[in-house]
């Protein structure tokens, strides 16, 4: 059973959330909360598997929650994509995935498995366009994406495209704990905390707009 603690300061918003993941029997609800001081002390208490996070809320916002949330589960920001900063900001703080607050059923408990199973869901319609802007800098981190290895690039690229673990596994033709494997590695190397990170560091550094190879 995965546990999920919704965090929104609309009433609606968290109700229509509920509904969809209560309907699946993999999946519960275990609270909800209105602004991030209430989710702390949420997550505390209830120690839930995944936390959906708003960004703007009173009292205390998303991204100011974050930092403490990410300490106790994995987090997805909820979000309109209206403010690039606060996007950056999400990264910067730990977030594992991205979900727009009109997401369909399929894609909402989609991410919410994902994040439960350590397989955060960057879903290209959501984030490409954010992680791609990076590019644009040129640069950065290049060293450490250099330091990768032949497969690890290959399945670093594929994260940052989006990819799930058994997406990679088809492509690449290699087996679930190889995936997991070269994740584990490539996290080190290029000093990322989760996929989210990996994805932002190869976008970052310029090589996703170069052939591989």
């Amino acid at each position: 059973m995965i546990r999920v603690a919704l965090v929104d300061d609309q009433d609606m918003v968290r109700m229509g959330f509920s509904l969809i993941l209560d309907a699946d029997e993999s999946i519960s609800v275990v609270g909800q909360a209105a602004d991030g001081v209430d989710a702390i002390e949420l997550a505390k208490r209830e120690q839930p598997d995944v936390i959906l996070l708003d960004i703007r809320m009173p009292k205390l916002d998303g991204l100011a929650a974050l930092p403490r949330l990410t300490r106790i589960s994995k987090v997805i920001m909820v979000t309109t994509f209206d403010d690039d900063d606060y996007v950056d900001a999400a990264l910067a703080g730990g977030a594992s995935g991205f979900l727009l607050k009109d997401a369909g059923p399929d894609l909402l408990l989609a991410a919410v498995r994902a994040a439960a199973n350590g397989d955060a869901l960057i879903s290209p319609s959501l984030t490409l366009d954010l992680l791609s802007r990076r590019a644009q800098a040129g640069g950065a981190g290049e060293d450490r994406v250099a330091g990768l290895s032949g497969r690890e690039n290959d399945v670093a690229r594929l994260v940052a495209r989006g990819r799930t673990n058994q997406e990679i596994c088809a492509e690449l033709f290699i087996s679930l704990g190889t995936v997991k494997t070269h994740l584990g590695n490539i996290q080190t190397r290029l000093g990322a905390r989760n996929r989210v990170e990996i994805a932002a560091r190869m976008w970052e550094s310029g090589v996703m707009n170069r052939p591989n190879g």
